[in-house]
């Protein structure tokens, strides 16, 4: 099934976006280790291999989540909480990736712990390059601890 194949992690809910991101990452063939989910309890339940993703290794983590806050059922702002709880899950990268400028918002996920906050762009070439720079950061350069 899914296992040490997937590195990023996309956490969203509109299948628009989460089209263009698929999309954005395949031009730079960053997208064939992608794996999308619709909301907060279904990245929680993939992060921790529980629910339908119970045959997942849980050592098997994404090298990256990308995460919309707007979300159904766990919101992205609380899913970021409940990840920089637990071990080993607290040192996934957490990059979020939503419409949302409202100041709170920002503030309250670099609180929380995440690594870093984007606006998305509506031009999909800014978008495009966005993402291509994300892939590049997060999943080729840096340097993640064991």
């Amino acid at each position: 099934m899914l296992g040490s194949e997937v590195e990023i992690l996309l956490v969203e809910d509109s299948d628009e976006d989460a089209e263009l991101t698929a999309r954005a990452l395949r031009k730079r063939n960053l997208a064939n280790k992608l794996h999308r989910v619709e909301d907060g309890a279904e990245a929680l339940d993939f992060i921790y291999a529980r629910g339908v993703y119970a045959n997942r290794a849980s050592a098997d983590s994404p090298k990256m989540i990308l995460l919309d806050l707007k979300l159904p059922k766990v919101g992205g702002l609380d899913v970021i909480r409940d990840v920089r709880g637990h071990n080993p899950s607290k040192a996934i990268p957490i990059v979020v990736f939503t419409s949302s400028k409202e100041d709170q918002d920002l503030q309250t996920a670099y609180d929380l712990g995440a690594n870093s906050y984007i606006v998305k762009p509506v031009d999909f070439d800014q978008f495009s390059e966005t993402m291509a720079s994300l892939g590049m950061y997060w999943l080729l350069m840096n340097q993640a601890a064991d």
